[in-house]
């Protein structure tokens, strides 16, 4: 899996990303070409799949998970929790670690790449609020544009509605960095937090 020096260089900085090949292989600082959907993957679920699958189709290159290590909003995952997480993908899939929560960052270590969103994750994306004001929003992503990133993002479930790209204000200017994914590729109302609240019943 992943021991305690991998993660403490991850963390650090003196290592961008350490890539896990279905193998178990470790590849540091080099990703797997193809786009990217990262996430925290509590659990990894048919949605995730479907995005990945949608992509594939809509590009004919692979999309790959990025297992997000320091989260903005709910800091550092434990070793264990890692490892557990990181097991989902065994024999299946490569999964990137990296310490980048945000997408400047994330655009720093895999500069040309497309990431693949929910529609959730691009709201928070083009929301000022999260940046501190427009004016940094409008910074952040002159960086994401000049890095060549691009974003693949699917629609979502919400409170009963439906929602995709086109319910969106985007920023103006960077409108073509946001390529919808068509509901007839993918559409899974489905979420992580429902999947451990359905996990607790059953253990329950």
């Amino acid at each position: 899996m992943i021991n305690a020096a991998e993660l403490s260089d991850i963390l650090s900085g003196r290592v961008g990303s350490i890539t896990i090949t279905p193998t178990g292989e470790r590849r540091i600082d080099d990703p797997p070409p193809g786009a990217i959907l990262p996430g925290s993957f509590n659990p990894l679920h048919a949605g995730h799949l479907g995005m990945q699958r949608a992509v594939v189709i809509m590009t004919g290159k692979p999309v790959h998970f990025e297992l997000t290590v320091r989260n903005a909003d709910k800091g550092e995952l434990a070793l264990e929790e890692i490892e557990r997480r990181v097991a989902q993908f065994q024999h299946r899939h490569h999964v990137i670690l990296a310490a980048a929560p945000l997408f400047v960052q994330k655009a720093q270590l895999y500069p040309g790449r497309a990431f693949v969103l929910g529609y959730d994750t691009a709201l928070r994306l083009v929301t000022p609020r999260y940046y501190g004001d427009e004016a940094a929003m409008f910074a952040a992503f002159a960086e994401l544009a000049a890095a060549k990133c691009r974003f693949f993002v699917a629609g979502r479930r919400i409170d009963g509605h439906f929602y995709t790209l086109a319910d969106l204000k985007l920023p103006a200017g960077y409108e073509q960095l946001f390529i919808p994914i068509p509901v007839e590729l993918f559409r899974r109302d489905i979420s992580s937090t429902e999947l451990r609240a359905q996990r607790e019943r059953e253990r329950g």
